[in-house]
């Protein structure tokens, strides 16, 4: 299991639970990378880590696709969402959620127009538009092969709030939720993911709950989700590319 030069409290928990199952550990802080750790390495660290010491590791990093939000059935999402280059984004003329397809090139947030989007990214940046609405509670997913491992929720009204499910009484409804997309849209993503959930309350107070994102399992915040679970959802979304699933293969970043 390898980690960033600056291991995160998630980075550290995870670590924990390798070496009680006897896995070997290490922070990766000077290269080149030991041949030896070719083709035998799993990872967890940040994209630019990651996509640099990957290669080197012959690690494969599983990545859901840039559009799948967009391409989801409205019945999952509760809002119009739009895949697009923040170069189009620019010419947008009124308010609108606009955050980056994958990785964190500018802030996800609410911009007034696409006047307000931030200058020096590149216009092809992938991005995804979307109409804005209220979260009143946001929920983190960690999947394998179409089942839930482990979660919890990480906000509410946009405030991080982590909490356990064991805390949650609105956990059985989450999980039906996810049960209902999963059943339908499995295949779509990785076999290993990340997917976030929440209640989008509207300006009549009714709550549904819809999908927020899809994210990568190599670097997402386990916020109070249970870390042994946590880890088997990392182990498989970034592991020696000859152990990739066929099923998976399309997914690799």
């Amino acid at each position: 299991m390898i980690l960033p030069p600056a291991p995160t409290v998630t980075a550290q928990l995870l670590a924990d639970v390798a070496r009680s199952r006897r896995m070997e550990v290490r922070i990766l802080a000077r290269r080149p990378v030991p041949r030896r750790l070719f083709g035998r390495t799993h990872l967890y660290g940040g994209e630019v880590f990651a996509d640099a010491v990957a290669p080197e590791l012959g690690t494969a990093l599983l990545q859901p696709p840039l559009r799948w939000l967009a391409d989801l059935p409205a019945e999952f999402t509760r809002r119009e969402i739009a895949f697009t280059t923040l170069g189009a984004a620019y010419r947008l003329d009124h308010a609108s959620f606009v955050k980056p397809a994958a990785g964190q090139a500018f802030p996800a947030r609410v911009y007034a127009s696409g006047g307000d989007l931030p200058s020096g990214v590149p216009g092809q940046t992938p991005v995804l538009v979307a109409e804005p609405v209220h979260f009143a509670a946001e929920y983190r997913l960690h999947v394998l092969d179409g089942a839930v491992r482990a979660g919890g929720r990480y906000a509410v009204h946009g405030v991080l709030d982590p909490a356990p499910p064991d805390l949650l009484p609105e956990w059985p409804s989450v999980l039906a939720f996810a049960a209902d997309l999963f059943g339908r849209d499995a295949e779509t993503l990785p076999s290993a993911v990340v997917v976030d959930v929440g209640v989008i309350v509207d300006g009549d107070g009714r709550r549904e709950l819809a999908v927020v994102a899809a994210n990568e399992a190599w670097f997402s915040n386990c916020y109070a989700a249970d870390p042994a679970g946590v880890l088997d959802v990392v182990l498989r979304s970034a592991l020696p590319a000859a152990a990739v699933p066929t099923r998976d293969r399309a997914f690799v970043r």
